[in-house]
């Protein structure tokens, strides 16, 4: 990656994961008094994505299935998104260090990876 950092525009979400929607949905909408924003995407597993200013906080009800490494599917984890305006330069520095990494599914441009510890990663193309 160039010395040029201006490609990261701040997080645009974290995601972390729950074991009840009912209790969560009170938690953060009635106790807190966060919004629920009804535009999340059609997803394969239940979840609520809440308003937290211009960014948010998405609840995954996910099992935590690992993938043989002791981590599931870094969209499938606790992660934190990273607002980028262009994926490109991203992939590219990725692709040269040799770190994995996967699209999203979600319809947007954005790809999942992981650090050397294992926390999951979410870079979104806005």
């Amino acid at each position: 990656m160039t010395s040029d950092e201006s490609i990261y525009l701040g997080i645009h979400h974290a995601s972390l994961l729950i074991t009840d929607i009912g209790a969560s949905k009170n938690f953060y909408s009635g106790v807190l008094g966060m919004s629920v924003d009804d535009n999340r995407p059609d997803l394969d597993f239940p979840g609520l994505w809440l308003k937290v200013g211009e960014q948010q906080i998405h609840l995954l009800l996910l099992d935590r299935t690992s993938d043989g490494t002791g981590h599931c599917h870094p969209g499938r984890d606790a992660h934190t998104a990273v607002s980028v305006r262009s994926l490109d330069p991203v992939i590219s520095t990725l692709e040269s260090a040799d770190i994995p990494y996967t699209m999203s599914r979600s319809g947007r441009r954005a790809l999942f990876c992981r650090d050397p510890d294992g926390n999951g990663l979410e870079f979104v193309e806005v």
